[in-house]
């Protein structure tokens, strides 16, 4: 299966400069004026997990559960070095570290692959950077672009960019919902949805040789719900929709599969917060 880990969108939030003579007192010490106070906990992070129902591998058509783990980073303040979240503001840009997991796929479990090489996970590390409009009080809309490294199977860059809206409806209940598009370079695209003439000899023709090429590979809906019910634990529910787009739409993979594709996904999770 695949599966998608998602961390939260961070304010970044960069000081720097000098005092002069003047701001100093007698005895060498910044004047409280210049002293920034403490306005939180140094790590603010979430935890959880979940169950999803989703495609078990690129482009199949069964579905079947699989664990979906929940990881945030909110803040992260190391004096002097960093100082990243926090900011509750509406507006704004934002970054924030992204990763993702695109599970493996054993030939030999599916018959429909049966002839095809396995194909091992892909883990990507990267950034993402947005921009916020505050609409109202409770209301944000946002676009954002995130770029990745692929390692393993996929290995090479990962992309994305989408819009979003947010409303949070009370303190505890908040709503999400946006478009994107999914890229991806040639080697993820060729080893989720090529299939080479040897691949394409053992499955005896039954799926023709493809050259999948990088581009553009899906075009997304989705929509989340996130409630409070307790102090700093949240009950998360979410579905997506997804449409293969560009060389993916095309393989024999996919055209024994689906095209569309749809994930449902519930979980738990939990804030922490560190002060040092």
């Amino acid at each position: 299966m695949y599966k998608t880990v998602v961390f939260s969108t961070l304010a970044l939030v960069v000081a720097s400069g000098s005092a002069g003579a003047q701001e100093f007192d007698s005895y060498g010490a910044a004047s409280a004026q210049l002293v920034a106070p403490k306005t939180g906990p140094d790590l603010v992070f979430e935890l959880g997990g979940g169950v999803s129902w989703e495609p078990i591998y690129e482009g199949s058509g069964t579905y079947a559960l699989g664990f979906s783990p929940i990881i945030g980073l909110d803040r992260l303040h190391i004096p002097g070095l960093i100082d990243i979240g926090g900011d509750e503001e509406g507006s704004g840009f934002s970054v924030s570290p992204a990763f993702d997991i695109t599970g493996g796929r054993t030939s030999s479990d599916h018959a429909e692959l049966r002839g095809l090489d396995d194909v091992a996970a892909t883990y990507a590390l990267g950034g993402s950077i947005g921009y916020d409009l505050a609409l109202t009080e409770n209301v944000k809309a946002g676009i954002y672009g995130e770029l990745l490294y692929g390692f393993g199977a996929g290995e090479g860059a990962l992309g994305e960019v989408g819009a979003k809206l947010t409303a949070k409806l009370t303190p505890e209940l908040e709503i999400s919902g946006g478009a994107s598009a999914d890229l991806a370079g040639e080697k993820y695209m060729d080893a989720y949805f090529g299939v080479s003439a040897t691949e394409s000899a053992r499955t005896g023709g039954r799926m023709q040789a493809y050259d999948a090429s990088g581009g553009m590979k899906s075009v997304n809906l989705n929509i989340a719900v996130r409630y409070e019910f307790m102090p700093d634990t949240f009950l998360n529910a979410d579905a997506s929709y997804r449409r293969y787009a560009g060389s993916a739409a095309s393989s024999p993979l996919v055209a024994q599969g689906s095209g569309q594709q749809f994930t449902f996904g519930l979980g738990i999770s939990r804030r922490f917060a560190v002060s040092y």
